[in-house]
């Protein structure tokens, strides 16, 4: 799937996040969109998500001969710090709720696994640590069926084993997928093909 902003702008109250966004993120390519803390990375995906609405121009997803496509949802996935989990089911069960909404393209044991999960796949989610929700977090959008994934600052709350396995995951997708990175820590978006400046946005 394709994404096109054409001169997007989001504005909370009287203050413009960014404004005159024109890009196209194309189909199976990699992207990173960078910028100080609180310069709007994350409102950026949000809207390209189309978790919130934006406020002036168009954005369109389209198949890659142009024809539209207007369930875009559901070929999108994203993690994020800001969305949260189910923490009264356990891990198994919440990709078992998920996977009736958006399919996963392995077994839940074995997507637990690639990210090292197993040994909590029946434990509730309100005893994980910080660390153990980020993984089940990119678990969720990394093995979810879609063409597009979205990932808002991904290795948040991982140690340095679990920002390797997600390089790990990262490289097994690029690619595959188009892939957009709200960050502003290379270690996250340092493999992607293009690198994004919210600023040039405002």
């Amino acid at each position: 799937m394709k994404i096109s902003l054409q001169n997007a702008g989001k504005r909370f109250n009287r203050e413009w996040i960014f404004r005159s966004c024109s890009f196209e993120f194309k189909p199976n390519q990699s992207y990173a969109i960078t910028g100080p803390n609180g310069s709007g990375k994350s409102t950026l995906l949000q809207v390209i998500a189309g978790a919130i609405l934006h406020n002036e121009g168009n954005i369109v997803y389209s198949k890659a001969n142009g024809e539209a496509v207007d369930t875009f949802y559901n070929h999108i996935a994203i993690a994020a710090p800001y969305l949260d989990l189910i923490e009264e089911m356990t891990a198994t069960e919440f990709l078992q709720f998920h996977h009736h909404f958006k399919p996963l393209t392995l077994p839940i044991n074995e997507a637990l696994s690639a990210v090292q999960l197993h040994a909590a796949a029946h434990k509730q989610i309100r005893y994980f640590s910080s660390g153990m929700k980020q993984r089940l977090k990119l678990a969720q959008a990394f093995f979810s069926k879609s063409e597009v994934l979205l990932l808002d600052e991904p290795t948040s709350n991982l140690d340095a084993e679990g920002i390797t396995l997600y390089q790990m995951l990262l490289a097994s997708q690029l690619s595959h997928r188009l892939i957009i990175i709200s960050s502003n820590v290379p270690e996250e978006y340092n493999k992607c093909g293009e690198v994004l400046k919210i600023n040039n946005w405002k």
